[in-house]
C-alpha cells in the first residue's frame, strides 16, 4: 500500500495566477407583439427581479430596443437565455433573449 504524506504546513505556490471567468450580459430584445406584462413576468421569474426593476427593464426593452436582464458566467447566461426563448415560444410570444460578452 503506497501512501504519500502531505505536510499540512505546505502553502500553495504564490506564483500561481488565477483568471477570473469572462462575464456575459443577457438582453431581452424588443418586438411588436409580446405584451409588456409577459416581459415583466419573464424578468421576475427567470432573473429574480422585483416588480419595480422588472418594469424599469421592460420599459428599456420597449423604448431602447433591448434591456439588460443580468450578468452571468457563460454557462448560466446561456442557460437563462435558452430558458427564456423556450418559455416565450411555448407561450406563443416572439420575445427573444441574447447573450453578449461583457466588455
Amino acid at each position: 500500500m503506497n501512501q504519500t504524506k502531505q505536510n499540512p504546513d505546505t502553502e500553495f505556490a504564490d506564483d500561481v495566477e488565477t483568471v477570473e471567468p469572462k462575464l456575459y450580459n443577457v438582453f431581452l430584445l424588443n418586438d411588436d407583439y409580446t405584451p409588456m406584462d409577459f416581459v415583466t413576468h419573464v424578468l421576475k421569474v427567470f432573473f429574480g427581479h422585483s416588480e419595480s426593476s422588472a418594469n424599469k427593464i421592460m420599459l428599456n426593452v420597449h423604448k431602447q430596443g433591448r434591456g439588460l436582464c443580468g450578468v452571468y458566467s457563460f454557462e448560466v447566461a446561456e442557460t437563462k437565455s435558452y430558458q427564456v426563448n423556450l418559455f416565450s415560444k411555448q407561450n406563443q410570444h416572439p420575445l427573444k433573449s441574447i447573450i453578449e460578452e461583457e466588455s
